[in-house]
């Protein structure tokens, strides 16, 4: 009995491992990727030369907490990418499970609410396991660092999912205003808030 029970804890762990738990942490060095982008063409993070870091976003269509963010994450790309910091939006759902996040109806979302920015599609959701995304939205704000995107800041927008208006701290805008200013970002990780991330049936 004792055995299974440490047989069932085991069995646990490495289920949490395999869905996030083992991506990154502050600091740590954020790989670069290539993904469909909506127009058909492959992006990466170093095809934007200019930028000094970036906003991922790992967003899908259909999550409600997704959908009360949408002009906030455009809000965001407007304001910080022509200070370096453009947004990059990420849906990793699996369209068996969830067939509103399918690659043509990421194409009509981004054109219904045309969005400024890439929206990826992480097909293999092997992005979303190497960042540790778990949640949508889930945010990584990265600082470029010559050839290097070191993790500053994993977690919420801000503090209130359902209304813009009520929001008290906006942890995406702190950290990207305390980047632009050479300071270090104060509140370095939140817990995201959002749906759980549509794995693959198979892993």
């Amino acid at each position: 009995m004792k055995k299974l029970a440490t047989l069932f804890v085991l069995f646990v762990a490495l289920a949490s491992f395999k869905h996030g738990d083992h991506g990154y942490h502050i600091g740590n060095e954020a790989a670069d990727f290539k993904l469909k982008n909506i127009d058909g063409k492959m992006v990466s993070l170093a095809d934007m030369k200019d930028a000094k870091g970036y906003i991922v976003v790992f967003t899908c269509n259909h999550c409600p907490f997704s959908k009360k963010y949408e002009d906030r994450i455009i809000a965001l790309d407007k304001k910080y990418k022509k200070q370096g910091y453009p947004v990059v939006a990420i849906n990793s759902n699996d369209p068996v499970v969830s067939p509103e996040d399918s690659y043509d109806k990421m194409i009509e979302r981004a054109k219904q609410k045309k969005f400024s920015f890439p929206y990826l599609y992480d097909e293999s959701q092997t992005i979303a396991k190497t960042y540790g995304a778990t949640r949508t939205p889930h945010v990584f704000v990265l600082q470029k660092n010559g050839s290097v995107n070191n993790v500053k800041y994993i977690g919420a927008i801000d503090d209130n999912s359902d209304d813009a208006k009520a929001v008290t701290a906006k942890y995406v805008e702190q950290a990207v205003d305390a980047l632009v200013a050479g300071k270090e970002v104060a509140t370095t990780t939140t817990k995201a808030i959002g749906c759980t991330i549509k794995w693959k049936a198979a892993q």
